[in-house]
């Protein structure tokens, strides 16, 4: 029997996992300097979370993971996006009462789908996004975009570009939705599937089919522009204006109408320009949402948000050639010269892990030559040699790598000397502390 991991899932593995240490790293950093607050909510949620009403998205109808538990007909689904499971949390939580508004979130973690694998799209992928909600701005849609660019930015990225659209307010929507149909009336019979199905749950999702993009019908559709009010094109100028003034580069992609059902006004994606990518080129999307927070039962607020998908942002960093993060080095590793003192030598690893040194030792009884070789691979900065002699002495002999330089101290005093020899690695000379190093030069 073989035991593998299920289709359209990885394993993250202790050699690739400082890669996802540093971008999580960094999406605190700017998130803290964003004063957004971090937000955790259940890996599943009832389904209605995200079955809502007549939603015609794709991940609604073909890739949520639902099941129901035994002996009940509770269902529950895991969660394929986070924005619904937020803003349930913001509405059941009675978050919209707090004096400042909006509230700014960000989250980090798994979500599911059921969808065909490939390169940049798995079954269960991992998320950075960020929600506001509570407030309706212009300038809000601008500083949310400005997050994820500059947090992509700050990375090296740099063969990306925002592609931006509107879909306006609901009249707006309604008079275009409107013209998509009486558009596609007489085609709709020889289109594919899904197009027959959004035609009549949501005909804007037409614009995002991969099947029949090309054809001649979608090139020659209205245009969301031609369909605005007043009121949504002064919106949309005031976001474009927000991007330009922060030197933000963008383009307006009249089809850009994003693959959930619950966006309104500005909507935007990411995208990256490097081939290597291919059709898995979008790295973070997203856009507002006015109606979420009053179908979850609270009053009537907007919010706006997006999410970047972390395995794919990594694929796009590979792309450029970015290096991400570090393997991080052992700062002490301890050389067990006999199998006698393998207790001493654990109280002496101890020891030097209270006092804050990533430190190991040899659990394997090997030779002298054989735990070198694991300093070298670990990239140690100091050993401690601990053999029979050390013992009956209480000392131990510390050597640090980058100069080959050794001494020997009571091991009561061996923590005040490594903090030395970490300080100053180069010119410390223990000799003008306070320890009673023994120097061998």
């Amino acid at each position: 029997m073989s035991y593998q991991v299920p289709r359209g899932t990885q394993d993250i593995l202790p050699d690739q996992i400082h890669k996802w240490h540093a971008l999580e790293d960094l999406i605190r950093q700017f998130c803290y300097v964003y004063d957004y607050k971090e937000i955790r909510t259940p890996i599943f949620e009832h389904t209605n979370v995200f079955k809502r009403g007549n939603d015609a998205s794709d991940m609604v109808n073909k890739e949520m993971y639902t099941f129901t538990l035994e002996n009940s007909s509770t269902s529950l689904t895991l969660r394929p996006e986070m924005t619904a499971g937020v803003v349930r949390s913001y509405v059941e939580h009675k978050l919209y009462g707090e004096a400042d508004q909006p509230l700014k979130m960000y989250y980090v973690g798994p979500m599911c789908r059921h969808e065909r694998p490939q390169k940049g799209r798995s079954r269960i992928f991992h998320q950075f996004g960020v929600e506001v909600i509570g407030a309706k701005h212009p300038l809000l849609d601008v500083e949310t975009i400005a997050l994820g660019w500059s947090f992509v930015s700050a990375l090296g990225l740099k063969d990306m570009k925002v592609l931006i659209n509107t879909l306006g307010d609901d009249a707006s929507r309604d008079a275009y939705r409107a013209a998509l149909k009486q558009h596609f009336a007489k085609d709709i019979d020889h289109m594919c599937a899904d197009c027959k199905r959004r035609y009549e749950q949501n005909p804007l999702r037409i614009l995002d089919c991969k099947v029949d993009k090309e054809s001649a019908i979608m090139k020659t559709a209205p245009k969301m522009k031609d369909y605005l009010n007043e009121e949504s094109k002064a919106y949309f100028e005031q976001v474009l204006a927000g991007l330009d003034a922060l030197g933000i580069p963008y383009e307006i992609d009249d089809q850009l109408v994003r693959g959930l059902d619950y966006y309104t006004h500005t909507v935007f994606e990411v995208v990256s320009l490097n081939k290597e990518m291919g059709a898995q080129s979008t790295v973070f999307a997203g856009g507002r949402y006015d109606g979420m927070v009053k179908y979850f039962g609270g009053p009537q607020m907007s919010g706006i948000g997006w999410a970047l998908g972390m395995e794919r942002l990594i694929l796009a960093c590979e792309a450029e050639g970015i290096a991400l993060g570090e393997t991080e080095s052992l700062d002490i590793y301890v050389l067990c010269l006999s199998p006698s003192v393998s207790v001493q030598a654990l109280q002496i690893v101890s020891a030097c892990r209270a006092a804050g040194y990533k430190s190991d030792m040899d659990y394997q009884e090997r030779s002298f030559k054989a735990q070198f070789k694991t300093v070298d691979r670990k990239g140690v900065k100091a050993v401690i040699l601990l053999g029979e002699d050390e013992v009956k002495a209480n000392m131990v002999t510390i050597k640090r790598i980058a100069d080959q330089k050794q001494v020997q101290v009571k091991q009561e005093e061996m923590i005040s000397c490594l903090d030395g020899l970490f300080q100053e690695e180069t010119t410390y000379d223990c000799k003008e502390g306070n320890c009673t190093c023994h120097h061998e030069e």
